[in-house]
């Protein structure tokens, strides 16, 4: 009653429009549950579809492709923060070494697993990664495997409550303060028959040996949301409305031409005209016959643009921009594409650091370090004592790739120059190890010396490498005896 009469004063008085019932908005009455209730009634159709659409949708499929290769790339890789310099490359020689070996299935590395896990949280807004320790005689570099688990793993409709204050919400145990302690994953997934026996079974696993990569829109939110839930609608239409089109325009050309004749009893065309039209063909009809050639209705002039706008809608509702959707770019130009490049690479990066790197590449790199201590893979004294020093790492992204790469190199060294930014936050931002291209080039340089070559001056704009003095061998008086020759046959004298 008290409800009934605040809305009843609130439209009396006035205020805001958004929250009145007034003849605009009175059909729009959205749902006041909470997210959680809303996923546990609608999720698993919602991720069904986004996995149909993703199957069969060729915008679809482009989304989800663009977004996991600019969200992972080549890989987000560690640098760590060791100061060391000799335990810190043994440490990443290992890592380097394991990373062929964390897939559970052996099907991709740790970087492959990246971008799987990309396209997981795209479809479905969420992904589930156990941490999976093997036995010393499984010959790994370090005992411990990654399997990756889609939503439909853990299910959404197990809620219970449980003794001692403790409770499972949507598959997720909690103990009395609302700490995760374990995950109840299904043994095979729900809708894969293929796999015999342990169908309905379901296995507790200890939250620690479970990374939950989920970027929650609302507090308290326990499962995650597809990125497709606004675009799932307007994907299906539109492609229902292009199959609808394509349909009809099969079907009109389908008909050349029609026969219309004034006898009642005339019977079917046959013969000459009924079996096919030849270019140039003269055909003579009968008295009171009449032919009238197919002229079936174009699209129009909206099927462009309607396809535009819709796509544009889409484009905003996936946060991917409208070329890497739709593959058209003949409506970009330098200007909007880099713009629409920087807002979508903002959110890219967003997701990057607050979502990859914590929830999956820092807990990830601490159980391996951890691993490789207690296994004697690698030596770090004081472990225990010191071990949030030796697990400082920093994670480097790949290197976004412009339009205009010279303009942006150049500016780049002009920042340096300038002193606006560090030759290791440059190379930090290329997805590189700052420390280790320092390195390569010091031993680059020390084979060229060792060779005769420098590339420094051909890099200055000479157009080939130039030897060093004194440094001549064989293979370069065997270069000038050609040249002379050349000049010989060119009627110039060379010169002695």
């Amino acid at each position: 009653m008290a409800g009934t009469f605040l809305r009843r004063l609130g439209a009396w008085v006035g205020g805001f429009d958004a929250g009145l019932a007034n003849r605009r908005l009175r059909g729009f009455r959205p749902a006041r549950a909470h997210v959680n209730a809303l996923l546990a009634a609608a999720g698993p159709d919602m991720n069904a579809r986004a996995r149909y659409l993703v199957r069969n949708n060729g915008y679809a499929q482009g989304a989800l492709d663009s977004w996991a290769a600019n969200t992972v790339g080549t890989g987000v890789k560690p640098s760590s923060l060791i100061a060391a310099p000799a335990r810190k490359a043994a440490l990443q020689r290992l890592w380097q070494d394991w990373t062929d070996e964390a897939d559970a299935e052996g099907l991709t590395d740790f970087y492959g697993l990246q971008r799987r896990i990309a396209r997981e949280f795209f479809l479905t807004g969420e992904c589930f990664v156990r941490l999976r320790a093997r036995r010393p005689g499984d010959g790994l570099t370090v005992p411990l495997q990654l399997q990756c688990l889609p939503s439909e793993m853990l299910p959404i409709g197990r809620t219970e409550v449980l003794g001692g204050g403790r409770a499972i919400r949507q598959g997720i145990e909690f103990d009395a303060v609302g700490r995760r302690v374990a995950y109840h994953f299904h043994r095979r997934h729900p809708g894969d028959p293929t796999e015999p026996g342990l169908a309905g079974e379901t296995v507790r696993v200890p939250a620690e040996d479970v990374l939950h990569i989920v970027d929650p829109v609302e507090s308290g939110q326990l499962r995650g949301v597809s990125r497709f839930a606004p675009a799932i609608v307007k994907l299906f239409l539109l492609d229902q409305y292009d199959d609808a089109e394509l349909d009809r325009k099969k079907v009109a050309a389908m008909y050349a031409m029609f026969i219309t004749s004034n006898d009642p009893d005339a019977a079917p065309l046959e013969g000459e005209l009924g079996d096919q039209v030849a270019p140039g063909q003269i055909v003579r009809l009968d008295p009171g016959e009449d032919m009238k050639v197919a002229d079936p209705a174009d699209s129009g002039a909206t099927y462009e643009p309607f396809q535009y706008r819709t796509l544009l809608q889409v484009s905003a509702a996936l946060g991917i921009p409208y070329a890497h959707l739709s593959q058209d770019m003949v409506k970009a130009n330098y200007s909007n594409a880099r713009t629409a490049l920087m807002e979508f690479r903002r959110r890219v990066e967003a997701f990057q650091h607050s979502v990859l790197v914590y929830q999956l590449c820092r807990p990830v790199w601490a159980r391996f370090t951890d691993l490789a201590v207690l296994t004697g893979a690698v030596r770090l004294p004081g472990y225990e004592r010191r071990r949030r020093e030796y697990l400082a790492c920093e994670w480097l992204p790949p290197k976004w790739q412009w339009v205009d790469p010279l303009k942006d190199i150049r500016a780049e060294i002009e920042e340096i120059g300038a002193g606006l930014k560090s030759r290791s936050q440059a190379i930090g931002e290329r997805g590189y190890d700052a420390e280790e291209v320092d390195r390569q080039i010091a031993a680059d340089r020390k084979r060229e010396g060792r060779l005769g070559l420098d590339f420094r001056r051909s890099a200055q704009g000479s157009s080939a490498p130039a030897a060093q003095d004194g440094a001549r061998g064989d293979e370069e008086d065997d270069e000038d005896d050609d040249g002379r020759a050349a000049d010989r046959d060119a009627g110039r004298r060379a010169e002695p």
